[in-house]
């Protein structure tokens, strides 16, 4: 099957002829500013999930309730995407994703002095909401100011900050918690988030190609509706939603495992399981590339693959496999959003921030659901169940990834994407 590519620069493509390209010392500034953008936003949103077990004793409440101060802040995350999106039409992209960095950074400070696991998680669904700016935005920005031929490694970047941010989150609660409360590790990961907001501000360029939009609601809504039939859009929606569903249940529910026997490790040890995501910043970058180059369903396909593999892997109860498995689940998951995410800006060649919008609308819902429910399958059955629960998520979306182009090509209202047959 071909690989749905921008043909031309008809329909208001902004990267067209033009933007950043590789080497080009805006292109640096703009893959810099992404990548601080990337870490405050996911250290932000993962440092709770190190801590998990932690809240559990502290507050006497079940895995799965626990599991909602991660759940509940990807769900209100998802709730706020699309008005995020809207917002930064009119003010800019670079106005929102600064202000939603900076709230939700002092949100954090704050969120540590809860005293019920009520309080906590509705802080943090406050702080899901605030987040939205980064997420809605980033994307867009980078499909605006990036020249088309690059975007893949340049998103590539972009996932590379997220994936060190949910690490450095994780990592950060996991090694304080043993030296700390868990209230200290949480508050050290909300000072780290500010000071890449920081980093965000003093690196990302204006906006060359965008132009503020007035904001409506019926305009909105058709943009959104124009989006969605797209059948190739939505397949790429439900592919968000599937993956970062399972990503975030493997995540949410490994800690306990790890904890209980036969492993009995420490909080400080699996903290160092975290490590794992840096095969994801690697993966990420490097599938972007190949995107660019092999095609995007040839390189989703496969991936996808890599990471069910990686996940069958860490059935046994032994600690070398479970480690493989992570490993390769990890490089997996995140190599297959940056293609996703960066086949997204390729589709749209209008509207762009509602079709990133609605693509994370899509990830964040899975992420708040899925992750919810994982808690029930792990009660159940143990990590066999979690495994079933997540690998047939993941299944699906390697079907879907194998119908996008033939779904794109129904497509007959966008003269501008057109299929390749060099990339079969």
């Amino acid at each position: 099957m071909g690989v749905v590519t921008i043909g031309s620069t008809a329909g208001g493509l902004p990267h067209g002829p033009a933007g950043y390209r590789r080497g080009d010392a805006g292109y640096r500034r703009i893959t810099t500013a992404l990548f601080a953008a990337g870490m405050t936003t996911f250290v932000a949103m993962y440092a709770e999930q190190a801590v998990l077990p932690e809240l559990t004793t502290q507050f006497s409440v079940s895995p799965a309730t626990s599991a909602l101060a991660v759940s509940a802040t990807t769900g209100l995350l998802a709730l706020a995407i699309i008005p995020a999106s809207v917002l930064s039409e009119r003010f800019g992209r670079v106005r929102v994703m600064a202000t939603s960095g900076l709230i939700a950074a002092l949100l954090g400070l704050v969120i540590p002095l809860a005293q019920t696991m009520g309080v906590l998680i509705v802080l943090r669904a406050l702080q899901g909401a605030a987040l939205a700016g980064v997420p809605a935005t980033a994307m867009a920005y980078l499909a605006e100011e990036v020249h088309g031929s690059d975007l893949g490694a340049a998103m590539g970047r972009y996932i590379a900050g997220t994936t060190i941010g949910g690490l450095a989150g994780r990592l950060l609660t996991s090694f304080a918690v043993d030296l700390t409360s868990w209230r200290w590790s949480l508050e050290l990961a909300a000072v780290v988030s500010l000071l890449f907001t920081a980093a965000f501000l003093r690196a990302a360029p204006p906006s060359i190609y965008f132009r503020p939009q007035r904001i409506g609601l019926r305009s909105t809504w058709s943009h959104l509706l124009e989006h969605v039939r797209q059948p190739g859009l939505l397949a790429l929606f439900g592919t968000g939603f599937l993956l970062m569903g399972g990503f975030v249940s493997f995540y949410n529910i490994i800690a306990f495992r790890l904890l209980a026997k036969p492993f009995s490790l420490p909080q400080s040890v699996i903290g160092l399981v975290f490590l794992m995501y840096l095969s994801g910043t690697l993966s990420s970058a490097l599938a972007g590339r190949l995107a660019d180059r092999l095609g995007r369903q040839r390189v989703l396909l496969g991936v996808e693959i890599v990471s069910w593999t990686g996940l069958i892997i860490t059935l046994p109860a032994n600690l070398p496999c479970v480690l493989v498995g992570m490993l390769l689940f990890t490089a997996g998951f995140f190599a297959a959003h940056a293609v996703a995410s960066g086949w997204v800006g390729l589709l749209a060649d209008r509207h762009r921030a509602e079709a990133s919008s609605l693509y994370l609308f899509a990830y964040y819902v899975g992420s708040s659901v899925a992750g919810a429910i994982v808690g029930l399958a792990f009660s159940a059955a143990g990590w066999t169940g979690t495994v079933l629960f997540i690998g047939a998520l993941y299944l699906a979306a390697i079907v879907v990834a194998g119908v996008i182009p033939v779904l794109a090509r129904r497509d007959g209202s966008r003269p501008t994407v057109q299929v390749e047959p060099a990339h079969l």
